[in-house]
């Protein structure tokens, strides 16, 4: 298991569009991963479950994986926070 800490970026948070890229990335893996949000956890590859934490612009996650690519998983999506989401409102 690999987890790590990020705070979010774009002022918008994890809305739909932002969401989906991160699920759509999330889904490149193989692991299994979640979203942790002040101890709710949801599954990152569902929309819906990553929209029910309302997610928003400087809020800390953690993002955790577990399997067999799962540094190059958490690595991948922190970086995609990190970013901003190229700033997609």
């Amino acid at each position: 298991m690999f987890v790590k800490d990020v705070v979010v970026q774009n002022q918008v948070g994890l809305h739909a569009r932002p969401a989906t890229f991160f699920i759509q990335k999330a889904n490149e893996f193989k692991s299994s991963i979640w979203i942790e949000k002040e101890e709710r956890r949801v599954n990152a590859k569902s929309l819906l479950g990553i929209l029910s934490l309302g997610i928003v612009g400087g809020t800390s996650i953690r993002i955790i994986a577990d399997g067999a690519d799962e540094q190059d998983a958490v690595g991948g999506l922190v970086d995609l926070v990190e970013s901003g989401f190229g700033d997609v409102n």
